[in-house]
Parts: structure tokens; C-alpha cells; sequence
């Protein structure tokens, strides 16, 4: 799969530091690592809703005392956010009514966390997730490795819930080096019978402090066998962390992408990728 156009849609003026979106209905929800709010945004009318998803939210939350809404997932009349977890203060999942978009549960994820950590051999100064996806059975958490041990992990838990009853399977993945840094997990969702997912090199060890970004790409996974299908380079510049299905047919595939600019300009640029099949 080589054929693909990246091209701006628009323009969102009121978010900042884009990190996940997921699109239905005309409608993008959108969350934003440094705010404490879930966004909606009306394609056709423009309108851009704020809905809280802490207590005395704001727009541009300190780097040491953010929740880190880093990925988001939506099943049924449920909405999903999760922290990142690089933190102690990031190890949220808040769940939304999909309708009225009000707060159903907060849940503290930090022992999940740590099963995770210790279960994927991560140091929890390299536990950094940014992906997160949902089929009603199966959760599927995305570890970005842009820490020092470089620890590309998927995540698949089952249970009851995330808290206490769960079980877990872990698959390691190298992504390709750019100018020798490893490319790095940055959201992922399921269409079909394959994980799309998104990666980037940016020029740093830490999951804490940003660094250059040197190059984004997509690529896909097998969901039975768990490997990588292809991986296709789509920017030299761009630092995309959010991914949603827009359009999918026989002869193409369109995704929605969102970029994090890692900077506190409320400003969100909306991107379409098309994927050819043929």
C-alpha cells in the first residue's frame, strides 16, 4: 500500500495540543493532552462544544500537573479517555455518555498500570500510553516507545473492568529508526480485521519532554496474528497523534488525523489521509 494523498481539511480554532479524535456523524470529538476538556465539533455548522471532564478544567493545564488525555475509544453509548500514565497524576480513564456527553465514571487506572509496566518489562519512566481502542471485548492499549528502552508495546486486556478483573497479553514491535531514532506508537484504531495505526520519530528519550519530530507514518497489524502489514511514511514534519476512520471502500481507505503542534496555541488543524487498496 504506497499510493496515499495527505491534504488540510480545516482548521479548528479553540483546541490545542491534539492528541485524539474520533469522527461520527458529521461530529468530531477531540481531546487535548494540556485540557481538562472533551470537544466537540460540528463539521457542517462549525460549532465547537467544551464538555469537562475534571473539576476546574482549563484550557492549558501545566506540563507537571496535566492529566494527560493522550487516547480515546468509543463502544456503544460509552466514550473512553485515558491518561497516559508517564505520570502519577496521568493515570486517569474517564467514561462519557456518548449522547449527552456527561461523566458516567473516573477510574483510577494506576494498578492496571503498574501490571502493565511490570508485565510488558516497561520502567514506569518509559510507560507512555497514547493509544487506546475498544470492540466490546477486547481492549487494546497502545504503548508509545519514545522513552530510552524504546518499548513499542500493544497491550490486550480482557475482564470484567480495568481495575481488578483483568487479564492481559503483551506484543513487542521495532519500528523503523529515522536518521537512528525509533519511530514510536501515537494512536491506533480497528477497521476490519487490522489495527491502522500511527507512529512517529521524534528526537528525544523521554516520554515526559518533546524533542524534533523527524517523520510520521501509518501502518497496520493483523488482528489474528498480530504482525505488522505494512507501514507507509506520510510526513517529514507533521506530529500526528490522533487517528479516526473517516471513509472506508473497495477502492480506498480515509482517515481523519489531528497533529499535536506541542505548543499552547488553542489552534487544531484537521488532516484527511487516503490510502488507496488497489
Amino acid at each position: 500500500m504506497e499510493k496515499f494523498k495527505l491534504e488540510l481539511l480545516f482548521q479548528i480554532i479553540g483546541i490545542g495540543s491534539a492528541s485524539g479524535l474520533i469522527y461520527k456523524d458529521n461530529s468530531l470529538l477531540i481531546i487535548g493532552d494540556n485540557s481538562g476538556f472533551l470537544y466537540e465539533y460540528n463539521t457542517d455548522t462549525k460549532n465547537l462544544k467544551r464538555h469537562p471532564l475534571l473539576e476546574n478544567p482549563i484550557e492549558n493545564t501545566l506540563k507537571k500537573d496535566k492529566a494527560d488525555f493522550e487516547a480515546i475509544t468509543q463502544f456503544g453509548d460509552s466514550i473512553y479517555i485515558f491518561g497516559s500514565g508517564s505520570t502519577e497524576k496521568r493515570n486517569k480513564m474517564i467514561q462519557v455518555n456518548a449522547t449527552d456527553k456527561k461523566i458516567i465514571a473516573t477510574n483510577d487506572l494506576s494498578d492496571l498500570y503498574a501490571v502493565m509496566q511490570n508485565f510488558g518489562d516497561i520502567k514506569p519512566e518509559d510507560f507512555n500510553l497514547e493509544g487506546a481502542i475498544y470492540n466490546g471485548e477486547s481492549w487494546f492499549l497502545l504503548n508509545r516507545g519514545n522513552g530510552s528502552s524504546h518499548k513499542n508495546v500493544i497491550f490486550t486486556i480482557e475482564g470484567k473492568n480495568l481495575t481488578n478483573d483483568f487479564t492481559i497479553l503483551s506484543n513487542d514491535y521495532k519500528l523503523p529508526k529515522i536518521k537512528g531514532v525509533r519511530s514510536s506508537f501515537t494512536d491506533g484504531i480497528i477497521v476490519g480485521d487490522s489495527i491502522y495505526f500511527l507512529a512517529t520519530a521524534e528526537d528525544t528519550e523521554s516520554t515526559y519532554d518533546d524533542g524534533e519530530v523527524l517523520e510520521s507514518f501509518i501502518g497496520s497489524i493483523n488482528l489474528k496474528t498480530m504482525k505488522i502489514d505494512f507501514t507507509q511514511k506520510i510526513s517529514s514534519s507533521h506530529k500526528f497523534e490522533g487517528l479516526t476512520l473517516h471513509t472506508n471502500s473497495k477502492e480506498k481507505i480515509e482517515f481523519l488525523l489531528c497533529e499535536d503542534k506541542d505548543t499552547e496555541v488553542l489552534e487544531t488543524d484537521i488532516y484527511k489521509l487516503t490510502l488507496d487498496k488497489k
